[in-house]
């Protein structure tokens, strides 16, 4: 049974720094299978793409909101995934989520097989 549990999360002021964890459990990283991703939902708005990275690591994009602030990494040796979130924003609070997907991949949460239950950031003004 595939399992992600995001950790990490909590309160921080505007300009603090916050790095959330993504371990997975029932899959593993080392075969280089699984691309990995960060979306966030905000009250009351959709959940949107946040960062990607590639199943080696090599290669990780973002939207446009967090390029500069926010990277994305990972290890496969503990099969985790990283986000190390710098100048935080109010409007990035959030909770957010980890997501999984097998072979390849994608800003578009369609794409992504598991998920996490989420952790909560909230960056106060």
């Amino acid at each position: 049974q595939v399992q992600l549990i995001e950790s990490g999360g909590g309160l921080v002021q505007a300009g603090g720094s916050l790095r959330l964890s993504c371990a997975a459990s029932g899959l593993t990283f080392s075969n280089f299978d699984f691309g990995m991703a960060w979306f966030r939902q905000a009250p009351g708005k959709e959940r949107e793409f946040v960062a990607a990275i590639t199943r080696s690591g090599g290669y990780s994009y973002y939207t446009d909101s967090v390029k500069g602030r926010f990277t994305i990494s990972r290890d496969n040796a503990k099969n985790t995934v990283f986000l190390q979130m710098n100048s935080l924003k109010p409007e990035d609070t959030a909770v957010y989520y980890c997501a999984a997907k097998y072979l390849g991949s994608s800003s578009s949460q369609n794409d992504y097989s598991y998920w996490g239950r989420g952790t909560q950031v909230i960056v106060s003004a």
